[in-house]
């Protein structure tokens, strides 16, 4: 008997089956100490690094580190929701959980909470390294600061579920990162203001979520206050976020007989 491809019917978002869900992968993730450190430490660790390199300008680290706060934890969230994901999809653990009374929506909003969870943590031991122990000089507030940390975190997230989907192997999921996160790197206005760049370069800028991200951290770096500009580009984020999501919902597929 052959076996088919099915477009799932949706369902709507049950709370109980998006929490097991979301149970599901935090106890996995619990017996891989190697990712969890991954997650939770490399951030700390750059950003440290990233301190003593500038030792001699500390100027130059609180013009930057409020930028790679973000950065990081999209970097890293991305990385390890891409190849987690993908163990999921190879292994053919989605297409039975698929089998089950569980909906797309449940499935992804449980990775989603589950990662968040984990970026949550993330975030706040980054933030709270770069402002108390490093000495990050930020003029608005911390929890602003750390509020834009946190979308940028899930919107790695995000971008992990979904470009898991295009990936046979481990090996291919970490190409995508030179693919989806090096483009935003270099155009999110990190090195150069983005109004200074080609004009066809500051346009496709204009696009990309990392954008918002580094001018939400930019706006908490020199504004007492949440302004305008700030509120704005959080919503770009949270938006991009959710509109990935979605999309990576779309990549699933229920497998019938």
């Amino acid at each position: 008997m052959t076996t088919t491809l099915e477009p799932a019917r949706p369902r709507a978002l049950n709370p109980a089956r998006t929490t097991a869900t979301a149970t599901r992968v935090l106890r996995q993730l619990t017996h891989d100490p190697r990712t969890i450190a991954l997650l939770l430490l490399i951030p700390c660790v750059m950003l440290l690094l990233l301190r003593y390199v500038f030792d001699g300008s500390p100027r130059t680290f609180d013009n930057i580190g409020a930028s790679l706060l973000g950065i990081f934890p999209l970097i890293t969230m991305f990385l390890v929701t891409s190849i987690a994901t993908l163990r999921e999809r190879t292994s053919g653990t989605l297409e039975r959980l698929l089998a089950m009374p569980l909906g797309k929506a449940d499935l992804i909003a449980g990775y989603a909470l589950a990662f968040g969870t984990l970026a949550i943590i993330q975030s706040a031991l980054a933030t709270g390294l770069a402002l108390w122990l490093l000495g990050l000089d930020v003029t608005g507030s911390p929890w602003l600061l750390l509020l834009v940390a946190l979308l940028d975190a899930l919107l790695g997230t995000a971008l992990g579920l979904f470009v898991s989907a295009f990936a046979a192997s481990e090996f291919q999921a970490v190409q995508f990162m030179p693919a989806v996160i090096f483009p935003q790197l270099l155009l999110c206005g990190l090195f150069t203001p983005r109004d200074d760049m080609h004009p066809a370069l500051e346009a496709i800028s204009d696009v990309l979520p990392m954008s918002y991200a580094v001018d939400g951290m930019n706006e908490v770096l020199h504004h007492t206050d949440m302004t305008a500009t700030f509120l704005r580009d959080a919503l770009i984020v949270a938006g991009c976020a959710l509109l990935v999501l979605a999309l990576g919902a779309a990549t699933l597929r229920r497998r019938t007989a």
